[in-house]
């Protein structure tokens, strides 16, 4: 069961994709996180640069993406998070993302499984919750609604 409402939204600004080349393991990308931003009733803040999102596109087309970015909270607080997941669909859905449209994000599967790590004591909730993310990407930004795990 997940939280009815999400805890937090991310709104993630991204580089443009830069290509690794398919290795044994498939093909590779990297794709830098920017900035961005953190809101909602129990996390508010930004994205700080620094943190990418590292994909490999299997076979059979699915994007397994792993990121790893921090948050800083309104106050100063500093979060780091690991986020692992899959973006899949139909091809030419995908390929209309790739082109920059904004696609409807029922018409694709992105979800992610995220973890945090927090020094801070008003935020040690976090170090003790898994999250799951649905997500939406554009062009140049991703957007994530985030929902505890109960």
């Amino acid at each position: 069961m997940i939280s009815r409402e999400p805890i937090f939204l991310v709104e993630a600004d991204l580089a443009e994709i830069t290509e690794v080349g398919t290795t044994p393991y498939g093909g590779r990308r990297v794709i830098e996180i920017l900035g961005g931003t953190v809101a909602g009733p129990r996390l508010k803040g930004r994205l700080l640069t620094g943190g990418a999102d590292w994909q490999i596109i299997r076979s059979d087309g699915v994007a397994d993406v792993q990121a790893r970015y921090v948050i800083e909270t309104d106050d100063g607080a500093r979060v780091l998070v690991t986020s692992n997941g899959l973006r899949h669909g139909p091809a030419e859905v995908l390929a209309r993302i790739a082109a920059g449209e904004t696609v409807d994000p029922s018409l694709y599967y992105f979800r992610t499984v995220m973890r945090f790590e927090t020094a801070d004591p008003k935020l040690d909730w976090l170090n003790r919750i898994i999250a799951i993310a649905r997500g939406a990407r554009q062009r140049l930004s991703v957007s994530l609604e985030v929902y505890e795990v109960l």
